[in-house]
């Protein structure tokens, strides 16, 4: 027999709702509300302008002062592709920080899949003209401790990682072939692993060796899993040393790692950055979801991808583990 459910139970159930479904600046930030936890809004500041200043400045606004020996985590870009961050809109930014851009190779082969090709291919595109660039894993990798275990027993970055004191997660949002998407997440994960790292996540736990990378592929989902685990080691390494930042213009359907990648499609939309890498990461997948397609501005071949690609399993599984909160506050600079 089915009793009606008093007003204190219905509370409790609307309550437990939202915070499954809130996102963000649609709902305050709750902390615990008749005897249920809701979780808090994450601070996610956007700026619709890209800009070397716009850039510093919502650096400025995140309010986690860089300090010490600072990594710059960017993409190289893989030469022939051209929609990676560009020097010209980073170097104030990197030179407001003293900051070193840091780089790992490729577990595939192409010109950053060794040391020495990878910093040919960076002076290439400009970035030595900026800053110091150091490939991390120019002198092996080392193991970070992981919490989720799920498919990674260790997470296996550069060895040079442990020579930085704090970290500025520098991404550029766009579409990933093998990810769905790519952003902050990719970036500290597949971004910071070694090649033989790369080759552990991206085959979730199967090996290491970059030869038998391809034979190797698992379930989709176990792929995406490990990209969450893995960004979680390197954000538990830095404490909170870290602040994480997504550039969304030149929004290619393909990976800054594609030599040839497809022409964007989408209008640029803005700079956002947090200190917390899976609200980041939401909301600009929500900015992409909410686009009405026009002539000029047409979301639809990503969503698509990352649809395709079972994407937004990766910031899911994050939030999922304990790495952040989906649910986010914009804050419009």
């Amino acid at each position: 027999m089915k009793h009606k459910m008093d007003r204190r139970n219905w509370m409790k159930a609307s309550l437990a709702a939202i915070a499954a479904l809130a996102t963000t600046k649609n709902f305050p930030a709750l902390a615990n509300v008749d005897g249920i936890q809701v979780a808090k809004a994450s601070k996610v500041y956007m700026t619709t302008e890209i800009t070397p200043e716009s850039l510093v400045k919502i650096y400025e606004a995140v309010g986690r002062k860089a300090s010490g020996r600072v990594a710059v985590k960017i993409s190289t870009g893989e030469p022939g592709g051209h929609n990676f961050l560009q020097p010209t809109l980073i170097k104030d930014l990197v030179k407001t920080v003293n900051g070193t851009i840091v780089e790992c190779n490729t577990a595939y082969q192409g010109r950053r899949s060794t040391t020495e090709e990878h910093l040919k291919a960076a002076r290439e595109h400009g970035f030595f003209d900026i800053a110091n660039v150091d490939i991390m894993d120019s002198e092996g990798d080392m193991k970070l401790p992981v919490r989720d275990k799920k498919h990674l027993q260790y997470n296996l970055v550069g060895a040079h990682l442990k020579n930085y004191d704090f970290m500025i997660n520098l991404a550029h949002f766009k579409g990933h072939a093998m990810g769905g998407f790519g952003g902050v997440l990719k970036n500290q994960s597949i971004g910071v692993a070694s090649s033989h790292g790369k080759t552990y996540i991206h085959t979730a736990g199967k090996t290491e060796l970059p030869a038998e990378l391809w034979s190797n592929l698992p379930e989709q989902d176990a792929f995406l899993e490990s990209m969450a685990a893995s960004a979680q080691a390197v954000a538990d390494h830095f404490g909170d040393k870290i602040l994480y930042i997504n550039v969304m213009n030149n929004m290619s359907i393909d990976c800054d790692c594609d030599s040839n990648p497809h022409a964007p499609e989408l209008k640029d939309i803005g700079i956002l950055a947090s200190t917390d890498p899976v609200a980041l990461d939401n909301a600009c997948l929500d900015l992409i979801y909410a686009i009405q397609p026009t002539e000029g501005n047409n979301n639809r071949p990503l969503v698509d991808r990352i649809n395709k690609l079972h994407g937004r399993h990766t910031v899911d599984y994050a939030e999922q583990i304990g790495l952040g909160s989906k649910s986010y506050e914009i804050i419009n600079l």
